[in-house]
C-alpha cells in the first residue's frame, strides 16, 4: 500500500509541473490591480479628487464674455397731416459685445467650508477604496485556499481509491482460492466506483472555484494554473493585537468618522447662507448700430456706437426665504446626529464581530489540533484493518468501517485547516490590515 501511495504522489507531482503555480500573493496582486469592485471604487474616488482639485475656483472671480449680432430689415410707411405719404425699406445692423466680471469676496465663509468638505470627500473616497480592497483581499484569500482545500480533498480521495483498489484485489484473490464470497468482491467494487465518482465531482468543483478566482482577480476565464498544496496558518494571533487601535486603522470606521466631519462642514455651509453676500462687479460693454438706410436722416443717425467700462459693489441680504434656510440648517444638524449614531453603532458592531471572530479562531485552532491527532489514528487503524483482511482474520465490514473512519477524519481535518484560515482571514479583515 505504501508503494501505491508513493506512486500516486509522484504522478500528482508530475501533473502539477505541467502548469504554472499561482501563489496567493500573486492572486492578491492581480486582484488589487484588476478587480472590478476595486476599480469602481477607484473611479468614484477619482471623481471626488477632481472635485477637490477645482475647489479653489470658488475663491476666483467669474469672468464671462458675450457677443451678439442682429440684422433688421423693415418696411416703413409714414402718413403726414398734409396728405403726404412716404414709404421706405429700412435696413440696420446691431452689434453688441460685453465682458462681465463678478467676484464674490464674502459669502459668510461658505466657500471655505465647501473647500474643506470637498477635501473630506476626497479622503472618504480613498477610504472607500481601501475598504473595498480589504474585502476583496479577504474574498481572494478565502477562494484561493478553498481551491487548496479541495486539492487536498482530491489527494485524500486518491488515497482512499488506492485502498479500495487493494481491497478489490484482496477480495478477488480470496474468492479465487475459495476463502471469500462474491458479495464481498462486488461491494468492494461498488465502493471503488463510488470513490472514482467522488473524484470526478471533486475535479469539477476545483475547476468551478478556479473560475470564481479568475473573476475575483479579473484573469482570463480559461486561465490554467495550479495553486499551492498547503494552507499556511498564523496560530499566534493575540486578541489585543487585533482590537488595539482599531478606530485608527479600520478603513470602514475611519470612513464613518469622516462622514461626521463632512456633515459638520455641510452645516457650516448652510449657516453661511444666513450672512450677507458681498460681490465686486465690473463690465466692459461695446455696442454699434449701423443704419444702412434711414427714413429721417435729420433725426436718426446712420451709425451709433457706444463703449465703456463700469464697475461697482453689490451686496445682498437674505431677508425672507420662506424659512427654507432654517429648514436646511435643522436637517444638516440632524444629519450630524445620524452620522454620529451610525459611527457608534458601527463601532459596537465591530467590537462584537472581533470578539466572535476571535472566539471562532480559538475554537478552530483547538479543533485542528484534535483532527491532526485523529488522522494519525485513522491511518493506523486502516493499515491494521487492511493487514488483518489480507491475512483473513477479519471481514470486509471491519475494513470498510475503518475506511469510512479514515474518510471522515480526512474531511474533518481538511475542513479544520480551511476554517482556521477563514477565521484568521476574518480577524485581519476586521483589523483592516493584511
Amino acid at each position: 500500500m505504501r508503494k501505491i501511495l508513493t506512486v500516486i504522489s509522484i504522478l500528482c507531482f508530475i501533473q502539477a509541473q505541467g502548469q504554472p503555480v499561482l501563489s496567493v500573493e500573486e492572486a492578491i496582486a492581480a486582484g488589487l490591480k484588476n478587480n472590478y469592485d476595486i476599480l469602481l471604487a477607484k473611479n468614484e474616488a477619482e471623481a471626488l479628487a477632481i472635485d477637490y482639485q477645482y475647489a479653489n475656483g470658488a475663491f476666483l472671480p467669474q469672468l464671462e464674455g458675450s457677443a451678439g449680432k442682429v440684422w433688421n430689415r423693415n418696411n416703413s410707411q409714414q402718413d403726414f397731416l398734409d396728405g403726404r405719404k412716404r414709404k421706405a425699406n429700412v435696413s440696420s445692423g446691431n452689434l453688441t459685445a460685453a465682458v462681465n466680471l463678478n467676484w464674490t469676496v464674502f459669502d459668510g465663509l461658505k466657500m471655505f467650508a465647501t473647500k474643506a468638505r470637498l477635501d473630506e470627500l476626497r479622503g472618504l473616497g480613498e477610504l472607500n477604496v481601501k475598504t473595498q480592497a480589504v474585502n476583496s483581499i479577504a474574498a481572494i484569500i478565502a477562494n484561493y485556499y478553498n481551491i487548496v482545500r479541495q486539492k487536498q480533498q482530491l489527494k485524500a480521495i486518491d488515497e482512499l481509491i488506492s485502498i479500495n483498489e487493494e481491497r478489490v484485489k484482496l477480495a478477488d484473490k480470496k474468492l479465487s482460492v475459495g476463502m471469500g464470497s462474491k458479495p464481498e468482491l462486488l461491494q468492494a467494487r461498488v465502493d471503488l466506483n463510488a470513490q472514482k465518482a467522488s473524484r470526478l465531482l471533486q475535479e469539477t468543483l476545483i475547476a468551478q472555484l478556479k473560475e470564481t478566482l479568475n473573476q475575483l482577480t479579473a484573469m482570463p476565464a480559461q486561465a490554467e494554473y495550479e495553486v499551492s498544496d498547503s494552507i499556511p496558518l498564523h496560530l499566534g494571533i493575540q486578541y489585543d493585537s487585533i482590537r488595539s487601535d482599531i478606530e485608527q486603522v479600520n478603513p470602514a470606521l475611519l470612513a464613518a468618522k469622516k462622514n461626521i466631519g463632512i456633515a459638520e462642514l455641510a452645516l457650516k455651509e448652510r449657516k453661511a447662507e444666513l450672512w450677507p453676500k458681498l460681490s465686486l462687479n465690473s463690465a466692459y460693454n461695446f455696442g454699434r448700430v449701423n443704419n444702412a438706410s434711414v427714413v429721417n436722416p435729420e433725426f436718426q443717425p446712420i451709425v451709433n456706437m457706444t463703449k465703456g467700462l463700469n464697475y461697482g459693489v453689490s451686496a445682498s441680504v437674505p431677508l425672507l426665504t420662506g424659512f427654507n434656510t432654517r429648514r436646511l440648517i435643522k436637517q444638516a444638524g440632524l444629519e450630524i446626529q445620524y452620522q454620529q449614531l451610525s459611527y457608534d453603532n458601527q463601532q459596537r458592531q465591530m467590537d462584537v464581530s472581533i470578539n466572535n471572530a476571535y472566539k471562532d479562531y480559538q475554537y478552530q485552532k483547538k479543533a485542528l489540533q484534535l483532527e491532526e491527532e485523529n488522522i494519525s489514528l485513522a491511518k493506523e487503524n486502516v493499515f491494521i484493518a487492511l493487514e488483518r483482511f489480507r491475512q483473513g482474520v477479519s471481514t470486509y465490514l471491519e475494513l470498510r468501517e475503518a475506511q469510512i473512519s479514515l474518510e471522515d477524519a480526512y474531511n474533518r481535518l481538511i475542513a479544520a485547516r480551511y476554517n482556521t484560515k477563514l477565521a484568521e482571514t476574518e480577524l485581519f479583515r476586521l483589523k483592516g490590515v493584511f
